[in-house]
């Protein structure tokens, strides 16, 4: 009778701290899916007084110089940042005609675009630029200059009493005088811009996410 009592009160033992263990299991996957859908939703948020933003960006996959064959361009990368960190609105731009995968063809025709003041014609319907107070622009380097589908995008908005942040990707040359001829072709206030070499926006990305955040809290003060 006592082994029988004995085995009883083991059985309910093990009930017991299994149950306890599928709580705790349980617990945990809630706290989880809460972190997720907080990071997801851009609660950690710079809305800048409340302005309503748009990011616009134009990026390249496929083969890129010291990144080698990527999925999602260097420039997507730092847009997609600035889209969560600040619940902007996102617009990519799209030449209806794409670039080549290889690197050096994109690069032959993009000094080709470049030499004969091209405009590539890019994917429409395209976001309003006046219903918005700032907009993000960014942008590859390409022969010291934006890539001409950039140009053909800010030449049909009107930016006028707007303000862009221009940011871009590049290997090297920096941002250069790409914010001037921003600001030629919108007569648009241009904030200081983000520079960042496409080797850490591709592949460090918590260094590049640290670069994109001390940005915004500089503009933040430019805007005040």
């Amino acid at each position: 009778m006592k082994k029988i009592f004995a085995i009883i009160l083991t059985l309910m033992m093990t009930m017991i701290f299994t149950a306890c263990g599928n709580d705790n299991g349980e617990k945990k996957s809630d706290s989880n899916e809460k972190v997720e859908a907080k990071v997801a939703n851009g609660n950690d948020v710079t809305n800048f007084n409340g302005k309503k933003i748009l990011t616009v960006y134009f990026s390249r996959a496929d083969e890129n110089t010291r990144v080698g064959v990527v999925e999602k361009g260097n420039t997507k990368i730092l847009a997609e940042m600035l889209q969560q960190m600040t619940g902007s609105d996102i617009f990519e731009i799209k030449p209806i005609k794409e670039y080549p995968k290889e690197y050096k063809e994109t690069t032959d025709l993009a000094k080709m675009e470049k030499e004969t003041n091209f405009r590539p014609e890019i994917i429409e319907p395209l976001p309003n630029v006046q219903d918005y107070d700032i907009i993000f622009i960014g942008y590859p380097i390409w022969w010291s200059d934006l890539p001409m589908a950039v140009y053909t995008f800010i030449e049909k908005e009107n930016f006028n009493g707007k303000i862009i942040a221009p940011f871009c990707t590049h290997e090297g040359s920096g941002i250069g005088s790409t914010p001037d001829y921003i600001e030629q072709k919108t007569n648009a206030k241009i904030l200081s811009g983000l520079e960042m070499r496409g080797n850490t926006a591709q592949n460090s990305r918590d260094e590049a996410k640290v670069a994109v955040e001390n940005w915004l809290k500089k503009l933040e003060k430019e805007i005040q």
